[in-house]
């Protein structure tokens, strides 16, 4: 039975929100702590507690036992996670995360993640949070996990790195190579500090399938997870509810609340591009196939005239947020491009399916699309056009013409 969740980061989201929400919402304290050990070098504790945020009844997880001051480099961790005994997906969505939020630090700093000493990474209570939020998320077993737009906060915060603005420079290179919506969070206009950490923005990007509003569901289980502030006006606490999809709710017809359809399948995905003058045309196919390897849903050219007249190509990519690094480092070392530019679209695929075209010789498959119940498009594949015309000896164009007249007993 397929499961979905949804994140409400309205108060925004650190570890200790997240590891709160996931055992208000019933993942066994046994799953985290299980999996934490594991990983920490150090004696780590998770100690929930029962609090009042505004009026709600949430969970607040300490992490107890953190506080050592060995700060490990994020080498470090990945060490420890490559040693720990934990179950792969948890090991690759905590690699992931520990990645991102890596990078992000990097970039703020002009250097290298390798090169950076990065408290943050190395902090037991970033091991801690890290880890039990991608245990207890892998419990969960969800096929998809929509997070709300991001409060990530206003004013000013103190860090390693002395006094930083909020959102700190890590959150907002974190939510924006994502894709991910973010807003001040502010109550009346007044500041209200830090909202989301970085390693809350980085645990909510790694698991994201998409963004937006609560989608379409049978909600079977509601957790709020406490921040340790009280915060006057609000309730210093993430929301995750979990359930089962329920799309039938809303309909092309019925519309979604907020004036959009809800139609499944549909996501949040980044458009990259870059503006490329100097490089031989003979390699872009082989560009764009690197693309597609890494999992762009599709990449293509644009004929462009640039400044001084030079003719050029802009190279678009359409990606999931989550393969936005893999994107990039085709585009950086097979072309000559120095940067990216990318933002956020919204992807809303037709549900298809494959039959199967009999012709004379053999066979083609069709590419068949609906739309509110009704077939809309259908499409003979090319490549199995031409593989019949090669093995038949006929010209492509008949083959094509006869499966495009036999896919229209289909529409």
């Amino acid at each position: 039975m397929s499961r979905i969740g949804w994140l409400d980061c309205a108060s925004g989201a650190s570890g200790d929100m997240l590891l709160g929400a996931l055992v208000a919402a019933g993942v066994p304290l046994d799953v985290l702590t299980h999996a934490v050990d594991a990983v920490a070098p150090e004696k780590i504790r998770l100690r929930p507690e029962k609090v009042v945020r505004n009026g709600l009844a949430a969970t607040l997880v300490h992490v107890e036992g953190t506080d050592s001051k060995h700060h490990r480099t994020w080498a470090d961790v990945r060490t420890l996670l490559d040693a720990a005994d934990l179950p792969e997906p948890v090991r690759r969505s905590a690699h992931a995360t520990f990645e991102r939020l890596a990078r992000a630090e990097a970039r703020v700093h002009d250097t290298t993640p390798e090169a950076i000493h990065f408290h943050e990474v190395g902090a037991l209570d970033a091991i801690a949070d890290v880890v039990g939020v991608c245990a207890g998320l892998a419990h969960l077993g969800l096929d998809r996990l929509v997070v709300s737009p991001v409060a990530v906060g206003s004013g000013f915060v103190r860090a390693a790195h002395g006094r930083l603005p909020v959102p700190v420079p890590a959150v907002v290179e974190l939510l924006a190579a994502a894709g991910a919506p973010s807003y001040a969070g502010e109550i009346d206009g007044t500041p209200v500090g830090e909202l989301c950490t970085p390693t809350g923005a980085a645990l909510l990007v790694t698991h994201a399938s998409t963004y937006g509003p609560q989608p379409p569901m049978r909600v079977a289980a509601q957790g709020f997870g406490a921040g340790t502030r009280e915060t006057p006006g609000r309730a210093n606490a993430v929301r995750l509810l979990v359930g089962e999809p329920a799309p039938e709710v809303w309909t092309a017809e019925t519309g979604a609340p907020g004036g959009g359809a809800t139609f499944p399948g549909e996501s949040t995905q980044l458009v990259v591009e870059s503006n490329v003058d100097d490089l031989d045309p003979r390699v872009w196919p082989a560009v764009l196939a690197r693309l597609l390897d890494a999992g762009a849903a599709d990449a293509w050219l644009t004929p462009i005239l640039m400044k001084k007249g030079r003719p050029a190509h802009t190279l678009a990519v359409l990606v999931d947020p989550d393969r936005y690094d893999e994107v990039c480092e085709v585009v950086f070392t097979q072309t000559p491009a120095i940067g990216v530019r990318s933002h956020a679209v919204r992807k809303r695929p037709l549900e298809r399916e494959f039959r199967t075209l009999e012709l004379p010789g053999g066979t083609v498959r069709l590419k068949v699309a609906t739309y509110a119940g009704k077939v809309v498009n259908a499409q003979p594949e090319y490549d199995d056009v031409l593989a019949l015309a090669e093995r038949t000896g006929r010209p492509v164009k008949a083959v094509l013409a006869q499966a495009a007249a036999a896919a229209q007993q289909h529409l």
